[in-house]
């Protein structure tokens, strides 16, 4: 959705588009590239150890109208960020002869993690006032550092982080979780405090151990998909646009898949399209909201399969002590 400023703004598309990579002055294939999925994936980059990627822009923008507006001195910023480094780096694109904005911008292999961001902004003197932003980048390209393939959508970010003395100030306050869950951008993100269970993330990454240890791997990693299970869809519920009549509209992105896999645990026998309409009446007018949770609960556990794990887990254990007891 885009953000509403109180002045004027660019109507038309402004489109960025990433022409091409150089990792450490090398031409990247092309491969590597999706303008389909707006998506560079950096890994195996012909490489193992490399310290910079350099992007190379092409942006669009409305000419007619960007000449023809109240506005003056037009500026087009790129903007590459990442939120489990905080790393931010922006670039000043330069008018070609063929009217499009071209330049590049630069990822330095250290300062990144996962998978950052890369946007573009617009901003020009408006009402004697510089730096105002009159257009944006209608999505954000991705510039995955952990895929061999340009793909966009991925189920969930995983990210290994110290809360207390991480670069994240943010995590700061909850020092004491193992574990929180964030949904607010384009992919969940299941940040793993590595400071407030000592031995968990371990505990989580290994495949063997004694009986104990897969049990408690199991519902470890069972509870962590749970919360996510259960922050995914009350983000996707509380997005819903509805149209003119005031109909639910299923969103898009990773909250549709998870509408369409948890509705029918959370409210069984109910076509999609009704449950959805049900959903978002009880959110917004309150009634039966809260008596719904348990049914939430269940639909997260299930997708965590919990009681599988658990069974599995247990039966383990108990084969272990019967062992033991002969």
């Amino acid at each position: 959705m885009k953000a509403a400023f109180p002045y004027p703004t660019l109507f038309g598309d402004v489109i960025l588009e990433v022409t091409a990579v150089a990792v450490d002055g090398s031409p990247l294939p092309y491969s590597h590239v999706s303008k389909a999925e707006q998506t560079v994936a950096l890994q195996q980059t012909g490489r193992d150890k490399w310290d910079v990627a350099t992007l190379h822009l092409r942006a669009t923008l409305p000419e007619q109208e960007l000449s023809e507006g109240p506005w003056t001195d037009p500026v087009c910023l790129a903007v590459l960020t990442e939120k489990a480094t905080n790393a931010r780096t922006s670039a000043r694109l330069k008018r070609a002869q063929d009217g499009s904005w071209q330049g590049r911008i630069e990822l330095v292999r250290n300062a990144h993690l996962n998978r950052a961001s890369l946007g573009l902004t617009v901003a020009a003197t408006l009402d004697d006032l510089p730096g105002r932003i009159i257009g944006t980048a209608e999505r954000d390209w991705y510039v995955d550092l952990k895929v061999t393939t340009p793909v966009r959508q991925r189920d969930i970010e995983i990210v290994e982080i110290d809360f207390r003395e991480g670069e994240l100030e943010w995590l700061r306050p909850f020092k004491e979780a193992p574990w929180i869950v964030e949904t607010t951008g384009e992919i969940p993100t299941v940040y793993l405090n590595t400071s407030a269970v000592e031995g968990l993330v371990e505990v989580l990454h290994g495949t063997g151990g004694s009986a104990e240890e897969k049990l408690l791997r199991e519902m470890a990693s069972s509870q962590v998909a749970q919360d996510a299970w259960t922050a995914m869809f009350h983000t996707a519920i509380s997005d819903l646009d509805v149209d003119e009549d005031g109909t639910p509209q299923m969103p898009g992105g990773w909250r549709e898949p998870v509408l369409q896999m948890m509705l029918p645990d959370v409210l069984p026998g109910r076509q999609l399209t009704d449950a959805l309409f049900d959903i978002n009446e009880r959110r917004t007018k309150g009634f039966g909201w809260s008596e719904l949770q348990t049914s939430v609960q269940y639909a997260a556990g299930r997708r965590s399969q919990t009681t599988k794990k658990l069974t599995v887990a247990t039966r383990s254990v108990n084969r272990v002590e019967r062992s033991a007891g002969r």
